[in-house]
């Protein structure tokens, strides 16, 4: 796509030589392709022994961190398994009072739905308070580096209590 984009740019320079000389004498020539340029970029890095992006390894891991990786592990897990249940429920022949019945019919134990539940709460109460989190981020307000930590203390204590008040419902 380049090439042939960089074949008409060239055929309009030529094309217009006559009528805007001047314009065209101070173009620069697009001589290299991206392949070449990287090749240059990474030649000159290792030539003045440069070193490479640090991976997140070399990091010491914090709360804001963790955080913000879980945050957005939530959203897209939840919004993966809306969109899966979404499609089941379009897809599948059964209607949603059939598969209730056949789930009850399993008789699963007592310690398994409350734990089933809560696995399905905890995502779902953490996306939203720290959402809350977010939006006063927004707004400017929390940023100093013993307010972040703090607000995300109270993110994770308000994420138990409420999974653990709808778990037991």
């Amino acid at each position: 796509m380049a090439l042939l984009l960089r074949t008409v740019a060239r055929q309009g320079l030529y094309s217009s030589r006559s009528q805007f000389g001047v314009v065209y004498r101070h173009a620069v020539p697009m001589g290299t392709t991206a392949k070449e340029e990287m090749n240059k970029f990474w030649a000159k890095n290792t030539g003045l022994n440069r070193p490479i992006s640090p991976h997140i390894s070399i990091y010491r891991w914090s709360i804001p961190m963790m955080m913000s990786i879980f945050h957005r592990g939530t959203g897209v897990g939840l919004s993966s398994g809306i969109s899966a249940f979404a499609v089941a429920a379009l897809v599948l022949p059964e209607n949603y009072p059939h598969y209730l019945d056949l789930i009850h019919s399993m008789s699963y134990g007592p310690q398994f739905l409350a734990f089933s539940k809560f696995a399905l709460a905890f995502p779902m109460a953490y996306h939203t308070f720290n959402g809350i989190r977010h939006l006063i981020w927004d707004f400017g307000k929390g940023f100093k580096v013993p307010e972040v930590y703090r607000s995300g203390y109270v993110v994770i204590a308000l994420t138990v209590l409420t999974s653990v008040a709808l778990a037991a419902m």
